[in-house]
């Protein structure tokens, strides 16, 4: 796993750009609609990216764009949900292959949960054929992908704080 990476935020995006679970890992809680702010802001940059790469493009997107405190790196799934990925900004090096397994790593804990044949995907039903059902994280049965999302970012923050000490 990274040797070195704390993260402060993932988020998890639908095809049609609605949150699907947006996870905060700082202990402000003033800092969390900051990231949800992030997330929505690297909407525009990940479509600009997917529109340029056209048809072969890779599912890790890179960095997306920098702020003052927070790093933001953006994968998209073949199903074209985006992940978001925020991380603090510090002076080393962060290699790609680590930032790739982190994005594997939650790609997988999404794959997981939605293939769960017992979970309901539909929040309420939906006239209109242009929009597919919303992924409503809030339920009960949604609880196993938020403990796999905070069991993966747990890992990387034991990992971080092990090789810093």
């Amino acid at each position: 796993m990274p040797p070195n990476i704390k993260l402060h935020a993932v988020a998890f995006i639908s095809p049609q750009n609605q949150p699907i679970l947006i996870r905060t890992f700082t202990r402000q809680d003033q800092q969390a609609i900051k990231y949800h702010y992030i997330a929505h802001t690297s909407l525009d940059v990940i479509e600009e990216r997917v529109a340029a790469a056209g048809k072969a493009s890779d599912c890790y997107l890179g960095l997306l764009f920098s702020l003052e405190d927070a790093a933001v790196y953006g994968y998209i799934t073949p199903l074209k949900v985006k992940i978001v990925l925020a991380l603090p900004v510090s002076d080393s090096v962060i290699r790609d292959a680590e930032i790739i397994s982190i994005f594997r790593a939650l790609h997988m804990a999404f794959y997981s949960s939605i293939s769960n044949p017992f979970l309901k995907l539909n929040s309420a039903a939906e006239t209109n054929a242009e929009q597919s059902a919303a992924l409503t994280v809030a339920g009960p049965k949604w609880k196993t992908f938020k403990r796999r999302v905070d069991d993966i970012c747990w890992i990387v923050s034991q990992n971080a704080s092990t090789t810093s000490s």
